[in-house]
């Protein structure tokens, strides 16, 4: 948001696809919702993580397979996700690799393209439309072929990428007759934690 300064839109999706993943709306500048819940293990499939659950997997888990807090715990954050449904890895670029000959690699694909465009499909009804995507994050950010595959499924809102410009990461990646527009943007996480900690930092030290 800090980098769209004046041509921040009214409304605004940020899909931030990493290791961690997230999708959030954003109203006249202002965050009214995200796919994250209490803790970073809901809303899209992410490395390791699951991402949303039916809370019945827990109780049958707990109740039938015996597990405790602990085991529930590194199941959910650890061993989930991409890497629990590829039985290959976290890593989306090692999943590239092996998805021709790798049945299971290429669902873990799909299956996280498809949780993130519900998300984004779920933030734009709370927007009640949407003027800019922005993809960030390492996944967000460096892979033209989730993006698309994303994007080809928010076709029926008008949502459309130019192919080349997707391909080289050349701002703005929608396409002309794009409904909305979409930008890859970097995270800048490290440089926004330390505003914050600035913002701490009792100034009597300074």
């Amino acid at each position: 948001m800090r980098q769209l300064a004046d041509d921040l839109p009214d409304r605004l999706v940020i899909a931030h696809l990493g290791n961690g993943a997230s999708v959030t709306a954003v109203k006249t500048g202002k965050s009214i919702d995200t796919s994250m819940g209490l803790t970073p293990s809901g809303g899209v499939i992410m490395s390791t993580r699951s991402g949303d659950l039916d809370p019945g997997v827990l109780v049958y888990l707990l109740r039938e397979k015996k597990f405790d807090a602990a085991m529930l715990e590194e199941l959910i954050d650890g061993r989930s996700g991409l890497l629990g449904i590829s039985g290959v890895g976290g890593d989306m670029r090692r999943l590239h690799k092996v998805a021709s000959s790798n049945t299971d690699a290429r669902l873990a694909i799909q299956m996280f393209c498809y949780s993130v465009r519900k998300q984004v499909a779920a933030m734009i009804a709370a927007l009640d439309g949407v003027d800019l995507v922005v993809f960030t994050g390492g996944i967000g950010e460096n892979d033209d072929e989730v993006r698309a595959a994303i994007c080809r499924g928010l076709s029926w809102i008008g949502v459309s990428l130019d192919e080349a410009r997707n391909d080289s990461a050349n701002n703005p990646v929608n396409h002309p007759a794009s409904r909305c527009a979409v930008l890859i943007l970097a995270s800048q996480e490290d440089e926004q934690i330390a505003r914050h900690t600035w913002a701490l930092f009792p100034k009597s030290l300074c």
